[in-house]
Order: structure tokens, then sequence, then C-alpha cells
């Protein structure tokens, strides 16, 4: 077990069931609910009611997926808590990943003014991630996460275990901030990864507490996201644009799958902005060619993933905003760019499939 220290919470990073019974030993609370998902109920929660016998809790379950992550399933989150009798000495357990973690929170925070909840991702995405910071929301009118506020939870359990209940899918879709994390931050972690030729029989324990110490780096430094937190935004900006668009279509993408394209062109902007090397440009377009075998874009979608672009949080004084990396393992935040440049990027990444 590794316990990692932020400022009024920890992450417990490993076999959790010890931790989280003296933590529930430890606090009084009222009531408990479990957030989960259709997927989630069915493989992460056995192992929870195997591992503490003695929990009494009600259920709320919500439909996986994106697709879901609105402010009308919050009203039923709600309408649950309501059910339930849930009050200010409560707490909700979100047992999910990265849309649990961040709607679960939410609604805690915002019911009656707030209660206690605590993080038990099960995702790779949400254990190296999602579920650390304290940014909750929902997503509206396509723009991921644009109905939110900033709370810690009261603690985060993370435990490798839960990843063998995952996809090949969804296991791909968090190693992208695996690789965000080296990228603007870890020189040394990108040069292993990007020798990686599959992510077959890979140990992803060894990933996650590399990746959360990155994390809680940022974090500490920048809470609300008003300077340097930015960083983690690399990938981000494009990547957000291109999943809230392919939410509407019929082939959805992964959070992870989109951000993939993100990487590779912001990592085009960050060669034609701030200076960024044609051979780390190549490296880092090779492997995510490799590893995520992305399709093109089509180009009758470009305006709308400027409209898109245009709306994201980060924008200031109407300039769209990107956090850019040069050299890697380095991130250059406050990065403007026009939409002839932005468009150019899109453009390059469809020539990848040009032959």
């Amino acid at each position: 077990m590794e316990i990692i220290r932020l400022a009024d919470y920890n992450i417990f990073v490993g076999s959790i069931w010890k931790e989280l019974q003296s933590f529930l030993s430890e606090n009084s609370y009222s009531k408990i609910a479990v957030l989960v998902d259709d997927n989630t109920k069915d493989h992460c929660l056995p192992l929870l009611e195997k591992n503490i016998r003695d929990l009494k809790f009600t259920i709320i379950q919500i439909p996986s997926g994106e697709q879901h992550k609105h402010i009308q399933t919050c009203q039923y989150i709600w309408e649950k808590m309501m059910d339930a009798e849930m009050d200010r000495k409560g707490l909700l357990i979100n047992l999910g990943g990265g849309v649990i973690g961040d709607m679960g929170g939410f609604c805690a925070s915002t019911f009656k003014r707030g209660f206690d909840f605590i993080q038990i991702p099960t995702t790779l995405l949400s254990q190296v991630d999602a579920s650390i910071g304290g940014k909750l929301g929902v997503d509206f009118m396509q723009i991921k996460n644009s109905i939110g506020i900033f709370n810690n939870p009261k603690a985060v359990f993370v435990d490798a275990v839960f990843l063998k209940t995952l996809s090949f899918r969804e296991i791909r879709s968090g190693f992208a901030e695996i690789i965000k994390h080296s990228l603007i931050a870890d020189l040394m972690q990108w040069s292993k990864i990007k020798q990686l030729q599959s992510l077959e029989g890979i140990d992803w324990s060894s990933f996650l507490v590399p990746s959360l110490k990155i994390k809680q780096a940022v974090v500490e430094k920048d809470p609300f996201e008003k300077g340097w937190r930015k960083a983690l935004n690399f990938g981000h900006t494009i990547g957000h644009a291109v999943e809230g668009y392919a939410l509407e279509t019929k082939v959805p993408l992964l959070h992870g799958e989109a951000i993939a394209i993100g990487f590779i062109t912001e990592a085009y902007l960050s060669h034609k902005k701030v200076g960024l090397s044609g051979l780390e440009l190549k490296e880092i377009v090779q492997f995510i060619l490799k590893i995520y075998d992305p399709k093109p874009l089509p180009e009758s979608a470009f305006p709308t993933y400027l409209s898109l672009m245009s709306n994201d949080k980060k924008n200031e004084n109407n300039e769209i905003n990107f956090s850019l990396i040069y050299p890697v393992g380095k991130a250059i935040i406050n990065q403007t760019a026009d939409e002839i440049l932005i468009t150019e990027s899109l453009r390059y990444y469809n020539n990848l499939f040009a032959n």
C-alpha cells in the first residue's frame, strides 16, 4: 500500500480494503449510498460487498457512458438521494470511472449544499487522472465538463484489481492519460512508453503511482486551474471537441481515443508555435498511430470542432487556449492559435492517412 498525501485528503494505492474499512469505521456517517453504472454494478460492486461485509448502503444506478453525463442524470441521482433520505452527514461512494466520479462528486457537493463523497475509481483513466484533483461536473451542449465545481473528496482508493474488469478498449483509453503525464512532465517515462509495441501483458499497477504523483504535483501547485494546472489539458482542447462531436454520431469515441487525436494535432501546434522538434513530433505521431489505430476526421465537421473549441472553459479574451509541449517532458501553458492554424493541424492529422 502506498499513500499519496495531498493537502486535505489521501490517495490510497494498492489493496484498498483495509484502509477503506478503517475510513468507514472512523467516520460515523448517517447514511451511505453507492453510485454505480450498469457495468460497475455487475463487475465492481460485488468486490465491494465481498470485502466490506457489514456495509449498509443504498445503491444508485445510472446508465454507463459519457452520453449520460448531463444534468438530467444528476436530477435522477438527486431524486434517489432524496428517496433515501440522505442528509448532510451522509456519504456517497463513487464506484466507477470518470463519469461516475465527476457526476457523483458534483451531485454530492450540491445536494442539500453538500455532503462527503469518496472516489473508488475502477477504470485506468479515472485511476491515473479523473478521480484526482476535485474537478467535478457534467457536459452541457456538447461541451465537456462545462457545468461544474471544484470540491475535493474525503479520500480516494485506487486498486488495480478493478482493471481486470475492463475491456482492452477501455484500458487503451485510460492509457492516454499516462501518455499525457509523460509528455508534459516525465521525459524518462515517455522514453520507456514509446518503446512499447503493444499494450498486451502490461502490469498497469507499475504506472499508477508515477502518474498519480505527476497529477498530485500539478494539482497542489494550482488547485483551481488558475495557471499551471492547465498543463494537464495538453491534447484536450482539440480532443474534447472531437469527443463531443463524436458523441452525437453513430460511432462515439472513448475519451482516450479522442484525446489521442488531440495529442497528434496539438503536438503539431507545438511544432509550429513553440518549437517542438520535427523528430519529437514524428515519434509522438508514430506511437499514437501504432497504439490507437485512429481514423481520419470528417472535414465537414471542422467548423463544428472549431465552434466547440471556441466554447472551451479554458479560453480567455475570445481566443482558443492550448497547453503545448516543448520539449517533450515540459508543458507550456496559455498558448493560443487561430482558426487557420487549428484547421491546418486537423488537415495535418488527416493527411497521415492519405497514402
